[in-house]
């Protein structure tokens, strides 16, 4: 099993340190083979010295992710696992930014460093890591139109791989708890076409209704919506790819005519109205302070008696906010933010929309998020060759990370459907879309 003095045994100290508790959840193996922690443990490998010069510089979840990302550590077996054991300890157990380390744990974290050859300049981050926060206004249009390309602007053959031949980026709803792998009536390509099928029917669609669809990605709703439905739909993305390919989709299928995909913000949409409106994903990115301007402008864009299905993942860890210096904002989300389900509820309504439904399903992304880790996985070699190695290493650890956040209820994701007020009644009963 190697060595049970070395390096490791160091490394183990020190990660008990920034985690904050007594012993650590992992098996260690470290650069020169030796391994410590409990022996049935998951296994973290500390490819080199490196790792913990990251961490020594910024203790905590960025510099342990910044390690992972740039290959310094990796988790060789069940990455659920692995992370799971890490972020149930210490102080990754508590939502919200990382607190810091006082003197002595910090002095204690340098004798380690000191004692295994580690200490050195700070290691430049891993360029998959985002600059967005540095490019002007939070969530002015250039810098968001900045926040969407570094995270949906990484190949479409990459996102196609992970996400399969749906290329649907958002929860799918399952049948059943079971992932159904293999099993056509109930695999990831099932559950997503049920979702975009279910949003279709809460949003009444019927043919000859103008749709606008925020955030349209690469095109499925829309596609979907026009073939089903029988309606024409203006998609909107601020993601050039997604566009690109969004088009080609449309092209293929015969449905230019009923079918307009733009790159354009939402913000920018003067065309309506709309007889209904999906923003399936989107309202993440819109952030806390732009929240009241969006439903402003998709009210206004929205007929008398059409319907707005908002699709958006909610923050459930109370108070707490996710830190901003953290893996997700800096890797994969830059900019986005998390509304609570009643923060969103409030926003609409205070915008003038009624609300006529609400169903939670945070038990479907988790089980969603493991399906397009299990395709990355076994995708792997042309994931890397598609992505690179740190993206595909930043997606395996975001995917993997996102799905226990959602089986623990750290998260949640929640479909509200609301109505601006005139025109015709809603139905009675919700049972009219189910």
């Amino acid at each position: 099993m190697g060595k049970t003095t070395g390096a490791a045994a160091r490394l183990a100290e020190a990660l008990a340190i920034v985690l904050g508790t007594e012993g650590i959840p992992l098996r260690l193996r470290a650069w020169d083979g030796s391994e410590a922690g409990p022996a049935d443990a998951p296994i973290l490998e500390f490819r080199s010295r490196r790792a913990l010069r990251r961490m020594l510089w910024s203790p905590g979840q960025l510099g342990l992710s910044r390690a992972y990302v740039a290959g310094d550590i990796d988790a060789p077996g069940d990455i659920f696992a692995s992370f799971a054991a890490l972020s149930s300890a210490g102080k990754f157990a508590e939502p919200g930014p990382f607190p810091p380390l006082n003197a002595k744990e910090m002095w204690t974290l340098l004798r380690t460093a000191i004692r295994v050859g580690a200490l050195g300049p700070n290691p430049a981050p891993p360029p998959e890591e985002s600059k967005v926060h540095r490019q002007g206004r939070r969530h002015s249009k250039s810098r968001d139109a900045a926040a969407i390309s570094h995270h949906y602007d990484v190949g479409n053959d990459f996102y196609a791989l992970v996400l399969g031949p749906s290329m649907v980026y958002s929860c799918a709803v399952w049948n059943d708890q079971t992932d159904g792998h293999g099993d056509r009536a109930n695999s990831l390509e099932a559950a997503q076409e049920a979702k975009i099928d279910l949003v279709c029917r809460k949003l009444g669609l019927q043919p000859g209704m103008r749709v606008l669809d925020v955030g349209c990605g690469w095109g499925s709703f829309a596609l979907h919506a026009a073939e089903r439905f029988g309606v024409d739909v203006v998609g909107v993305t601020l993601s050039n790819e997604q566009a690109g390919l969004a088009r080609k989709r449309v092209a293929d299928a015969g449905l230019t005519d009923r079918v307009d995909i733009r790159v354009q913000d939402y913000r920018d949409v003067d065309d309506g109205p709309f007889d209904a409106i999906s923003s399936i994903g989107m309202s993440e990115h819109v952030g806390r302070e732009q929240i009241s301007r969006y439903v402003s402008q998709l009210h206004g864009l929205l007929r008398p008696g059409g319907r707005l299905l908002n699709h958006a993942i909610s923050w459930n860890a109370g108070p707490t906010s996710p830190d901003p210096d953290s893996f997700i904002p800096r890797y994969v989300f830059p900019d986005g933010e998390m509304l609570s389900l009643a923060d969103m509820i409030g926003a609409l309504e205070a915008g003038g929309l009624e609300v006529l439904d609400v169903e939670a399903l945070r038990r479907h992304y988790a089980l969603t998020l493991r399906e397009w880790v299990r395709n990355l996985e076994a995708n792997w070699d042309e994931a890397v060759s598609a992505g690179g190695p740190g993206r595909a290493r930043v997606w395996r650890l975001y995917m993997a990370a996102s799905a226990l956040g959602f089986e623990d209820g750290l998260t949640g994701v929640n479909q509200v459907l609301v109505q601006r007020p005139g025109g015709a009644q809603p139905p009675l009963r919700r049972h009219a879309w189910l």
